[in-house]
């Protein structure tokens, strides 16, 4: 028999600002922020689909770039900022690409679309994309299965000002 403990780890204090509010939480070293945004501060826009990074229905801004939230513990973002799906819109006012996916119904079952619009976001910003085509593989980390694509795109296209 060995003499084994089985000691209960260390929890790690991680200070992050989520849709602008600064949050301190105590986590286990090998919490993702996926978990740490559903679980420990009840943000359940955030998606929890395949849990490989593979599906981006865990999409958020991290410092305003778009990261899979599944393969990212939250101990590697102490002092960043992170941006959900439930804080891009202001004041009671959608962002654009939120009412851009309404306009053009880009959506069906909906799983997906917190992903995808955070996606966007970040798409948008980068400054990259300049038509449909380009759109389409700078989106292709984010996964539709109810392939609501065309729609996506025109969402997109909108909020970029461009038919």
């Amino acid at each position: 028999m060995s003499d084994v403990t089985h000691d209960i780890p260390e929890r790690i204090p991680v200070h992050i600002v989520v849709n602008g509010v600064g949050r301190t939480l105590d986590l286990v070293p090998w919490t993702t922020l996926l978990d740490a945004l559903r679980d420990h501060l009840a943000l359940t826009g955030t998606k929890k689909g395949c849990d490989h990074g593979q599906c981006g229905a865990c999409t958020v801004l991290i410092d305003g770039r778009r990261v899979n939230s599944c393969l990212t513990l939250a101990v590697m973002k102490d002092g960043a900022e992170i941006t959900t799906i439930e804080g891009l819109a202001k004041d009671g006012t959608l962002h654009p690409l939120q009412q851009a996916f309404i306009d053009h119904d880009a959506f069906q079952c909906g799983y997906c679309t917190p992903g995808q619009i955070c996606s966007a976001a970040g798409l948008l910003a980068e400054g990259r994309a300049r038509d449909a085509n380009e759109i389409r593989e700078l989106m292709s980390g984010n996964l539709c299965r109810c392939g609501a694509y065309p729609n996506i795109v025109a969402a997109i296209q909108q909020a970029m000002g461009r038919p």
